[in-house]
């Protein structure tokens, strides 16, 4: 596998862990957010310090990153998600260039403005792609389960779901907070990808990158989150022979897909992964007939 096919499995993977949180809390439980970068910054400071500082291995690092978006988050969720519709879209914006401001100034610590560099890197793909089929199975496996259908219901109509005893603001912060989690592991592979970070990479334009993936594929489609990042993170790569054209051909083609696919790439549809009891179904059947021969 060449450095360059080994880049595009790094960036598609690290996009897609955001996005399916992001897919979570926007396409499914309807709250449009655009602070996923602020949570991306957290994870990925999170985490580069203390692998750079403190020479903390790096999967625990990760996972500290990791938790830090999520647990971010809650506070942030708790106030911000009374608002409805452009009002919380405005509200995580504001959060997120908070975010990337508090890192500028904290210069002793986050290298300000000039980044952070010299970061423990990864290597392998391999792992990181794992991390997102992973992350995938298990969004996916949510949103088939009550408590995803209690969040299609707050996103269809939440007065009508309060009225049949479910707990709204509860789903959301619990979707806000799986974003969170989601969005910093996100961050800290990305910083551990780079080897360098700086405030500038998570600022307004990351957050509409990944806004961007989620309606392309389909806001009611984890699926279509997966290809549209697939598409939208190769694309670029395979535009590069039109040089200076590559980013006028890249943007053509997004707004042709949403002319003539307004609903996302795949609309609604989903594919078929097998849920966890079809999949302790099969181990168990498997297991058994093992036994027996």
């Amino acid at each position: 596998m060449t450095i360059y096919t080994q880049g595009i499995l790094f960036l598609t993977s690290i996009n897609l862990i955001s996005v399916l949180g992001l897919s979570l809390l926007t396409g499914f439980t309807g709250s449009f957010c655009f602070g996923q970068a602020g949570f991306m910054a957290i994870g990925a400071y999170v985490s580069a310090m203390l692998a750079k500082f403190l020479s903390v291995p790096i999967p625990i690092a990760l996972v500290c990153g990791s938790l830090a978006g999520g647990l971010i988050s809650i506070p942030i969720g708790i106030p911000t998600l009374k608002l409805k519709g452009d009002y919380f879209a405005i509200a995580t914006l504001g959060f997120a260039e908070a975010v990337r401001l508090v890192i500028e100034n904290l210069q002793q610590f986050t290298g300000g403005s000039r980044g952070l560099p010299s970061i423990p890197t990864i290597k392998n793909p391999t792992g990181v792609v794992i991390l997102g089929i992973i992350a995938f199975w298990l969004v996916r496996n949510y949103i088939s389960s009550r408590h995803g259908r209690n969040c299609i219901a707050i996103r269809e109509d939440e007065i009508a779901a309060q009225s049949i005893a479910i707990n709204t603001n509860r789903y959301k912060i619990i979707s806000f907070f799986i974003n969170g989690l989601l969005a910093g592991l996100s961050g800290g592979l990305l910083a551990h990808y780079v080897g360098f970070i700086q405030p500038s990479m998570f600022g307004i334009p990351k957050s509409t990158e990944l806004i961007i993936m989620v309606i392309f594929g389909g806001l009611h489609s984890v699926t279509g989150a997966m290809l549209a990042v697939i598409i939208l993170t190769s694309l670029p790569e395979l535009l590069r022979a039109a040089a200076v054209w590559r980013l006028v051909l890249y943007g053509a083609m997004v707004i042709f897909i949403m002319i003539v696919r307004p609903g996302g790439l795949v609309g609604s549809w989903e594919l078929n992964w097998p849920s966890f009891e079809k999949l302790r179904g099969w181990i168990n059947y498997h297991v058994i007939k093992k036994s027996q021969e």
